[in-house]
C-alpha cells in the first residue's frame, strides 16, 4: 500500500498524473525540447542484433549513462548505453541467449514482453532477482510456430519496474514473418516518456504520480524529441511502434497519409485495416503500413482520458471535483515525429498479400472460467465534508488489488490446467482504466463491455475501461510453470496490482 497524506490528495487537483513541474519546466518541454531546441534531427534507430544459425547470443548490461535528450544532457538508465537498447531480430524457432548484468544500484531482471516462451528457470521468469553487480544467463526458446510481430523487453523486478522503465530500460524484439511483407523499408519506433529535473537528472515520482501512474514530461521516439523522417511519394513503409511508456496511452494519428493497421501486439491481421487513428495502451505494439503521399505530415499522440479519482474519492473536494480538468492523459496533443514526403514519385511495392486466418478459440471447448477484479481503494476513512479522518497530516493508504489481494510472490492466485482453454472475465471496479497484461500466453478478446468481438482479436495487453469488463479466452499451451498477470500501468503493478498464475 502507498501512503498519501491529506495535503497530497488535495494537491492532486492541481497536479494530476504526469503534470508535475519539476525544475520549473512543465509539459511545455515535451513539445519544444527545451530552450532553443527546434527538433528536426533524422530518426535514429537502435542497433539491430540478429540471430545466426537459429541462435542470438548477446551481452546486455543495465546501467546509468549520460546521453543527449532534446538538446540537453540527461542522466538515464539504459541497456548497453543506448536509448532504447538494441533491437533483437529473430525468427520462429530461434533461441535467444542473454548474459544480463546489473549495473544499477537496485535489483533488476529481464522480461521478454509478449513472447510465448517458458516462464521457468532461466526463461521469462519474473521471480528472478539480479542483485546490483551480479549477472544472470537467460535462454528463451521460441516455438517453431511462434507468431511473427513486434515485441519488447524491459525489467520486471517487482517494486522497481516503473522506475526502471521510466528511466530508459527497454528495447524492441522483432519476430520475422515467414513470408516478407512487400514494403520499401521498415522503421522501429519505441515511444517512451521521462521526467528530468533542471540539471538533467531523472526526477523521482512522488506518491501522487505513483497512484495515478506517472506520465513523463518529455515524450521520445527512439530517445529523440520530434525526429524527422523523409520519403519519396509512392513508397510503402512499415512502422513497428512500441508503447514503452510506464502509464501513458497513445492515440496515434498521421494526417495526410494512407495508413493501414497490419498488426496489433502479435501476429498480423489477415487483411490490413484502413484506419485514421489507433489507441495503444502501455505495453501494446502496433504495426502500420504507410503509403506515402507528397507533403508534410506529423505523427501525433492526441490526448486520452484514462479516468480519474472523482468517483472513488467522492465529491466536495476542490469545489465539487477532486481532479478538475487534470485527469491523467488530458494534456494537449504531442507531435512525436515529422514526415516530409517529396521528390520524384517511385513505384509502389506489390500489394500486400492476405495473411493466414487467425485462430478462433470460440471453436474450442472451454474447460474453466475465472473472474479477476482489478480495484483501487482507500484504506483510510473520510469525513462527510471530504476531509480525511484524523486531521491534516493523517496518512491514507491506497490499495491496488486483484480480487481484493495485493501481490504475494509466494501465493498462487489462479491455478490452470496445462493444455486447456479458459475464459477469463477481467473486471475493473475502479475509476481508472487498467491495461491488463498476461505473460507467456496471449489472450483472444471475445467481448468488450457489452459488445461481442466478431473477428479473432489477439492481444497480450488488454485495456479494461474504468468500471468496465472484458472477456478473453486463453489457450494455456506448450509451457507449464508459474508466471504473472498485472496492470501495465507499471506504478500500479509495483504497488500490488499483480497476481500469479500457474499452469500444471
Amino acid at each position: 500500500m502507498s501512503p498519501l497524506t491529506r495535503r497530497q490528495l488535495l494537491a492532486l487537483g492541481a497536479a494530476g498524473a504526469g503534470a508535475t513541474v519539476v525544475g520549473g519546466t512543465g509539459l511545455w518541454w515535451t513539445t519544444t525540447g527545451g530552450p532553443g531546441y527546434t527538433g528536426g534531427k533524422n530518426l535514429i534507430e537502435p542497433q539491430v542484433l540478429a540471430s545466426r544459425d537459429r541462435v542470438l547470443e548477446l551481452d546486455l548490461t543495465a546501467a546509468p549513462t549520460r546521453i543527449e535528450v532534446g538538446g540537453r544532457e540527461a542522466s538515464v538508465q539504459a541497456f548497453n548505453g543506448s536509448l532504447p537498447g538494441p533491437t533483437l531480430r529473430v525468427a520462429p524457432g530461434d533461441t535467444i541467449r542473454v548474459a544480463m548484468t546489473n549495473g544499477l544500484e537496485a535489483p533488476t531482471n529481464l522480461h521478454v514482453h509478449g513472447l510465448h516462451v517458458s516462464p521457468e528457470g532461466n526463461g521469462d521468469n519474473p521471480f528472478v532477482s539480479i542483485a546490483p553487480g551480479e549477472s544472470f544467463d537467460y535462454e528463451f526458446v521460441l516455438p517453431a510456430d511462434h507468431p511473427p510481430g513486434t515485441y519488447w523487453y524491459h525489467p520486471h523486478r517487482h517494486g522497481h519496474v516503473a522506475d526502471q522503465v521510466a528511466a530508459g530500460l527497454y528495447g524492441a524484439i522483432i519476430v520475422e514473418d515467414p513470408e516478407p511483407v512487400p514494403v520499401t523499408r521498415e522503421r522501429v519506433m519505441v515511444v517512451s516518456d521521462l521526467t528530468l529535473d533542471a540539471s538533467g537528472n531523472l526526477a523521482e515520482a512522488d506518491r501522487m504520480q505513483q497512484m495515478m501512474g506517472r506520465e513523463g514530461e518529455v515524450v521520445l521516439v527512439n530517445g529523440q524529441v520530434r525526429p524527422q523522417l523523409t520519403a519519396a511519394p509512392g513508397e510503402r513503409e512499415r512502422w513497428r511502434i512500441v508503447n514503452a511508456c510506464p502509464s501513458r496511452y497513445l492515440r496515434l494519428q498521421l494526417d495526410g497519409q494512407q495508413v493501414r493497421l497490419l498488426s496489433r501486439d502479435l501476429g498480423r491481421l489477415p487483411v490490413p485495416e484502413e484506419i485514421t487513428e489507433a489507441v495503444i495502451a502501455p505495453g501494446n505494439r502496433i504495426e502500420l503500413l504507410v503509403d506515402t503521399a507528397e507533403g508534410s505530415s506529423a505523427l501525433v499522440a492526441a490526448p486520452v482520458n484514462r479516468g480519474g479519482m472523482d468517483a472513488m474519492m467522492g465529491e466536495g473536494m476542490m469545489g465539487g471535483t477532486m481532479m478538475g480538468d487534470n485527469e491523467p492523459g488530458n494534456d494537449g496533443p504531442i507531435e512525436l515525429l515529422a514526415l516530409e514526403v517529396s521528390g520524384d514519385p517511385v513505384e509502389t511495392p506489390a500489394p500486400v498479400p492476405e495473411g493466414p486466418a487467425l485462430r478462433d478459440l470460440r471453436e474450442e471447448p472451454i474447460t474453466a472460467r475465472h473472474t479477476l477484479d482489478f480495484a483501487m481503494g482507500m484504506a483510510g476513512g473520510m469525513g462527510g465534508d471530504g476531509a480525511m479522518m484524523g486531521g491534516e497530516e493523517d496518512t491514507t493508504m491506497m490499495a491496488f488489488t486483484i480480487n481484493g489481494q495485493e501481490f504475494d510472490p509466494d501465493r498462487v492466485d489462479t491455478l490452470v490446467a496445462a493444455g486447456t482453454v479458459e475464459e477469463w472475465t477481467l473486471v475493473n471496479s475502479s475509476p481508472m482504466d487498467h491495461p491488463v497484461h498476461l505473460h507467456v500466453w496471449p489472450m483472444q478478446v471475445v467481448q468488450d463491455g457489452d459488445r461481442d468481438v466478431p473477428e479473432p482479436r489477439w492481444q497480450d495487453v488488454v485495456n479494461v475501461p474504468a468500471f468496465g469488463e472484458v472477456k478473453v479466452l486463453i489457450a494455456f499451451e506448450d509451457f507449464p510453470g508459474k508466471t504473472v498477470y498485472h496492470c501495465h500501468i507499471l506504478d500500479h503493478e509495483d504497488q500490488g496490482m499483480m497476481g500469479t498464475v500457474e499452469a500444471r
